[in-house]
């Protein structure tokens, strides 16, 4: 493991050597090879998917097909077609002693990822890391593992046709010994990133020694104010619910006031069709069992359930007699990823948009547009729910740090 750390370490400092049409060239060549290579991923990721239960969650994530491979080679090609931000002026003054300083942006260095079944993430750290100058050493699942060595050993043979050292891109072991030497490689890596469950988030923040960025833990809420509009509500909750129910900007938590409890099997009806378990508190259990919600799907709500983030079709549902309770729940069993308000009232918004402590705050549209390509950052490296140096979706300019250059013509300081 040393050698391979020292390996992608000198790797990254040769990344400042190349030019943004360069790096622009391989991107778009590792989007074609792709797109060449569909069957020989496919099969890798069947492999996986042999190993894991259809019933997973987890399962959507790990799948690759043709349509996703298409999709993820256009999110690659799009991050080539980004601004560099790389060598970007931040700040720039002269002292009056003739100083010139001037505060740029440069890479990290070495950013390791940590991350479970989630196979287009291999492309995506690649494509932004190479862009934003970073080389990157990945430490996917063994759920993943095929797919992953099938895609970073196709990353490597276009490095090469390029000339460039293939270690700016290096899969660990599938093991939690490399998981465990990743989040101590002090002097090796820059910043380790994890994506996944809570409890991967967890486990890495409590374990590493090396600077951690926390991403992904979405436990995510909608609340439908008194001043909802029904029809929006409706489209919202559903697609913020059932669009993909593996991803962390899926909802989680609907809170509902209690002047719209006789329209709420009206609102939460589309749920139905698609099967979602609601976890409801008595008096909105009682609506919906009268409404008609189907009894298999209906559970009494327990306290564990309000800060859940399910990864599955499944919510939790809660009456609230006021906005200030709605948000008093938020700030209890949010996670600091997504929330939105679906309400017409401009007050209620300013308000809910000033009292919600999260990364991404949403009104009258759902908690799924919280991804980096939404955002029109091309693909993304995880949603930071931290607050310290990045929040939200990260993309380039987020996996870029600073230095202060400073020209001088034989000055010195006073002693």
């Amino acid at each position: 493991m040393k050698e391979l750390f020292d390996a992608t370490r000198e790797a990254s400092i040769q990344l400042a050597l190349l030019d943004t049409e360069t790096i622009n060239q391989v991107l778009n060549d590792v989007a074609d090879a792709a797109i060449a290579h569909t069957e020989e991923i496919l099969a890798s990721n069947a492999k996986d998917l042999a190993r894991m239960d259809e019933k997973n969650p987890m399962y959507d994530r790990l799948k690759l097909t043709r349509e996703r491979i298409e999709g993820i080679a256009a999110d690659t090609r799009n991050v080539a077609t980004l601004p560099s931000p790389l060598g970007r002026v931040l700040k720039h003054v002269v002292l009056p002693n003739g100083l010139d300083l001037k505060r740029v942006s440069v890479p990290f260095g070495v950013i390791g990822i940590v991350y479970e079944a989630r196979p287009n993430v291999t492309f995506d750290v690649f494509s932004l890391c190479l862009k934003s100058g970073n080389a990157c050493l990945l430490k996917g699942g063994k759920d993943a593992d095929d797919s992953n060595r099938c895609i970073v050993s196709l990353i490597k043979e276009v490095l090469k046709q390029h000339q460039i050292d293939e270690n700016v891109i290096n899969l660990l072991p599938a093991t939690h010994e490399a998981t465990a030497q990743l989040l101590h490689a002090n002097g090796w890596v820059d910043m380790v990133i994890p994506r996944g469950s809570k409890r991967l988030i967890d486990f890495v923040r409590q374990e590493a020694s090396v600077p951690v960025i926390e991403t992904g833990a979405g436990v995510c809420h909608a609340y439908f104010d008194k001043d909802g509009d029904l029809e929006k509500g409706i489209r919202i909750i559903n697609n913020a619910k059932t669009r993909r129910v593996s991803v962390c900007n899926a909802l989680d938590c609907t809170l509902v006031h209690i002047d719209r409890l006789n329209e709420l099997p009206q609102l939460l009806a589309p749920l139905q069709e698609s099967n979602v378990r609601i976890y409801a508190d008595e008096v909105s259990f009682a609506v919906l069992e009268a409404g008609g919600y189907s009894q298999s799907l209906l559970h009494h709500a327990k306290e564990e359930d309000y800060g859940t983030e399910f990864q599955d079709y499944a919510m939790a549902l809660r009456i609230v007699d006021n906005m200030d309770e709605a948000l008093l729940h938020i700030r209890h069993h949010g996670s600091g990823h997504s929330e939105c308000i679906i309400t017409e009232n401009e007050e209620t918004i300013s308000r809910f948009f000033a009292m919600v402590d999260a990364a991404c705050v949403y009104a009258n549209a759902p908690t799924s547009f919280t991804d980096g390509a939404q955002f029109g950052l091309g693909a993304e490296i995880g949603i930071s729910t931290q607050k310290l140096h990045a929040r939200g979706p990260m993309a380039l300019e987020e996996i870029t740090t600073y230095k202060w250059v400073i020209r001088g013509n034989g000055q010195t300081r006073p002693r």
